[in-house]
C-alpha cells in the first residue's frame, strides 16, 4: 500500500527534523571541554615552564595513575605530550600511550615528534583517539592536509603555538621559532578542511599568568567554525569560566592543577555543572 503526505504532513515532519538538528548543533557547539595535559619525559610525567626544557620538574614516576584521577573525576579525554619525541622529531613514550589507552577509558589525544603517515598509523595502533600535530605542519604543511583527507578531520588536530610578541609559529617542543605567521598557518589548513586547532601563548604557559583571551578571541572571529582548545596561562576555574563565554570549546591545563591551585574536586564540581 502506498502512503501519501499531506503537504501539512511534510511541513512538520521537516520543521521537526529541523529543530532536532539545530537542537544537536546547539548543544554540539556550545559544550566546553577541559583537558588535562600530561607532559612527558623520559616515561616521567614532568611540568615546565614556558616549555623550557631547564626548568623540568619531576611530578610522578607513574602518568597512568595521573590518568586514572582524572578519569574518576569525570574527565573524559587527555593531552599527552610526547617531549622527547618533540625534541627528536619521533615519538617515543608509546609505552605510556599504551598503557593509558589500555587501562582508562579515557580518549588520548597524543602529541610530540609525530611525523610521517607511520607515525600517525602508530600512534592509533597503541591506542591515541587523535593526534596533534604542530612541527610536521610547519615543515611539511601539505602532509598534514593529506593527513586530515585520509584520517579524517576529527582525528587529526593541529598545534598552533606562538609568542604573541611576533605571533610566529615555534615547534620542536617550542625550541625553533619559524617564520609562519600563527593566522596564516591556521588559515592554510582551515581552507583544506581543518575541523580541531589547540593553540597556545608560549609566554603563558606554565607560569599561570591568565589565558591569553585577546588572543583566542581573535583566533575565534576569524576561524568561527573552528573547534579551538585554549592553552596556557589557566590560574583557576575562573578562567574556564571566562574561556567558555567566550566562546572557546576546549581549555588544556596542568600546571594549575599540578600545584595544587584546582583540585580535583574543584574539577569534578566543573564538570558535573556542564
Amino acid at each position: 500500500m502506498d502512503f501519501l503526505l499531506s503537504k501539512n504532513t511534510e511541513d512538520c515532519i521537516f520543521k521537526s527534523a529541523s529543530s532536532v538538528f539545530h537542537l544537536y548543533f546547539h548543544f554540539s557547539t556550545t559544550m566546553f571541554e577541559i583537558i588535562p595535559s600530561i607532559w612527558l619525559i623520559n616515561g616521567k610525567c614532568v611540568r615546565l615552564k614556558r616549555g623550557d626544557f631547564a626548568t623540568e620538574e619531576v611530578i610522578s614516576h607513574n602518568p597512568l595513575e595521573i590518568a586514572q584521577a582524572f578519569e574518576g573525576i569525570g574527565v573524559k579525554r587527555v593531552h599527552l605530550v610526547d617531549l622527547d619525541g618533540a625534541r627528536r622529531g619521533e615519538p617515543k613514550n608509546y609505552n605510556i600511550l599504551e598503557a593509558i589507552a589500555g587501562y582508562t577509558d579515557l580518549e588520548v589525544d597524543f602529541t610530540g615528534g609525530i611525523t610521517t603517515d607511520g607515525d600517525v598509523i602508530k600512534c592509533f595502533e597503541f591506542g591515541a583517539k587523535t593526534v596533534t600535530i604542530a612541527s610536521a605542519a610547519a615543515k611539511h604543511p601539505e602532509r598534514f592536509a593529506q593527513f586530515i583527507l585520509s584520517y579524517g578531520r576529527e582525528k587529526i588536530y593541529l598545534a598552533a603555538d606562538a609568542n604573541p610578541k611576533d605571533y610566529k609559529i615555534k615547534i620542536r617542543g617550542w625550541l625553533t621559532k619559524t617564520e609562519l605567521d600563527l593566522f596564516d598557518h591556521i588559515e592554510f589548513f582551515y581552507e583544506r578542511g581543518l575541523k580541531h586547532v589547540k593553540c597556545s601563548d608560549v609566554t603563558r604557559d606554565g607560569v599561570m599568568e591568565g589565558p591569553n583571551f585577546d588572543l583566542f578571541k581573535e583566533v575565534l572571529d576569524r576561524f568561527p567554525n573552528l573547534y579551538l582548545a585554549a592553552s596556557g596561562g589557566v590560574r583557576g576555574i575562573d578562567d574556564f569560566k571566562r574561556l567558555r563565554d567566550l566562546g572557546v570549546q576546549a581549555s588544556v591545563f596542568g600546571r594549575a592543577y599540578y600545584e595544587g591551585k584546582i583540585s580535583l574536586a574543584d574539577l569534578e564540581e566543573f564538570i558535573s555543572k556542564g
